[in-house]
């Protein structure tokens, strides 16, 4: 009499594992059929490519500010919203609009010294610190703008750094995709001409961005005088990188 066992066994990586037994006069037949795979590897053909663009920087954004200390809490400050008054009045002059100016940080706080004498801690001081965010869209005049600010801030103007960038990064994108696409697709065809078959249809793609800052200066202006030279600033350009990764599958 023929006995006939059916066992269905599931393992991660390892599904639908059919195991089909026969026993009689013939001994024992049976199949196995694996479906997907035991490394969790895609099937068909995988591939990336990248694709690089430049830009010249059309946008400046400056992180500057006004600090101010004084014995008490409303000295300190009343000098720093004075120069911060003046400051914002210089910014307006040079061309930048309201909504180019956002406040980004504000703090008072206690200068302290350690008093041996006492054996603790001391208040000496009180400081003020008012710190904004500035874009300026017309790249070629932030060095103008950065000296306004220098002379009207004065000693209280802190100066924390430039980063340049591009209102618009789309059009930079699409070139930059449209170079990463086609790097891909040769890669595809190429890798499957070597393997020696046939390409398929895409059947995943996805992309990745890259917009690296372009870094000018980051530091503080501790003391400030009048400007004779305008100064210095170079925007240099903007790397803008795009990654897509595709799957293609391998036709029949």
């Amino acid at each position: 009499m023929n006995k006939i066992w059916l066992a269905a066994i599931g393992v991660v990586l390892l599904v639908g594992v059919v195991f089909l037994a026969g026993c009689g006069s013939n001994g024992i037949s049976g199949t196995l059929e694996l479906k997907g795979n035991m490394y969790g590897q895609q099937d068909g053909i995988w591939v990336s490519g990248t694709g690089k663009v430049y830009a010249i920087p059309d946008i400046a954004q400056i992180t500057l500010g006004v600090e101010a200390q004084a014995a008490t809490v409303a000295e300190a400050q009343a000098k720093a919203t004075s120069a911060m008054n003046d400051v914002v009045a210089a910014l307006k002059a040079s061309g930048v609009e309201d909504k180019d100016i956002q406040t980004q940080y504000y703090s008072i706080y206690e200068v302290t010294k350690w008093d041996d004498y006492k054996n603790e801690s001391v208040v000496t001081a009180y400081r003020v610190t008012n710190t904004i965010a500035v874009t300026v869209r017309d790249v070629e005049s932030t060095g103008a703008v950065i000296d306004a600010v220098v002379v009207a801030g004065g000693d209280y103007t802190r100066i924390n750094g430039i980063n340049f960038t591009v209102e618009d990064p789309n059009i930079y994108y699409a070139q930059a995709r449209e170079k990463a696409v086609t790097y891909a697709k040769t890669k595809a065809e190429q890798m499957a001409s070597l393997a020696g078959v046939e390409l398929g249809k895409v059947s995943y793609i996805t992309e990745s961005n890259y917009m690296p800052s372009s870094n000018y200066y980051n530091g503080r202006v501790e003391a400030a005088a009048p400007a004779i030279d305008t100064t210095s600033i170079s925007a240099g350009q903007l790397e803008i990188t795009t990654t897509v990764t595709m799957a293609y599958s391998i036709a029949d």
